[in-house]
């Protein structure tokens, strides 16, 4: 083949690739702009519900959701302490992303899965975690990550300290159909989210990373012993 007739065969594949790629990439800005415009709402106005909250309701086979959404001053100081105390005690300071943290996780994991073990840690802020459940699901992939940072950047952009706290602790999951601290409250302990004490707190902190296992175990030993710790820990953080 002539290189003329190779160049006029190769022409129609490069130009239909550079669409291609430029579709692609339109689509993705077209939903970060989407993503982004939810996140500026979110600024002033209550979600009523969640991605996540979502995906469990389909995944229990739509299952009746408990979710009562509260202001942040009708949340008991004693829960937003035990929350950052055990999540994210750097939650004031950071910037929406704890690299070190991260870093320390994957390390942690790593050997975990060289013994065999099941048992991970997580490395994700409150903002990041508020980023999954509003938008996202549990879903491991690289993109799922990606984006996950994408939107904790927007959220602190755009929201004070404040704002994200008030929006993860209503949208927080606490057990398999229970979501938020009003509800969680109600539930273990029948009283107002404005009325735990530091103990409620604890243990209610305690269910953040596998609420679903925990909530059901909540007076076992393992909430016991790590709600005394949290309770430590409580002294050296402050809310925002």
């Amino acid at each position: 083949m002539s290189g003329l007739a190779q160049s006029i065969t190769q022409h129609p594949i490069r130009t239909s690739l550079k669409w291609s790629l430029l579709t692609l990439l339109g689509l993705v800005l077209a939903y970060q702009i989407f993503l982004f415009s939810h996140v500026l709402l979110y600024r002033f106005i209550n979600p009523s519900s969640t991605a996540f909250m979502r995906a469990q309701a389909a995944e229990l086979d739509n299952k009746t959701i408990q979710y009562i959404w509260v202001d942040y001053e009708n949340i008991s100081a004693s829960l937003k302490k035990a929350v950052i105390a055990s999540e994210d005690s750097g939650f004031k300071q950071h910037g929406g992303v704890e690299w070190l943290a991260i870093r320390h996780a994957f390390m942690f994991n790593l050997k975990q899965w060289r013994k065999g073990k099941e048992r991970m840690r997580g490395g994700s802020t409150i903002s990041q975690q508020l980023a999954k459940n509003l938008f996202l699901s549990e879903d491991r992939s690289y993109w799922r990550k990606a984006q996950e940072l994408v939107i904790t950047y927007m959220l602190e952009w755009t929201m004070p300290k404040k704002r994200i706290l008030e929006l993860y602790l209503n949208t927080a999951q606490f057990g398999e159909t229970v979501f938020g601290a009003e509800a969680a409250s109600q539930f273990y302990f029948k009283k107002s989210s404005k009325q735990l004490n530091n103990h409620e707190a604890s243990r209610l902190a305690v269910l953040l990373p596998n609420p679903r296992y925990y909530g059901q175990h909540i007076k076992g030993a393992y909430v016991n012993g790590r709600a005394s710790i949290i309770r430590q820990r409580m002294r050296q953080v402050s809310p925002p």
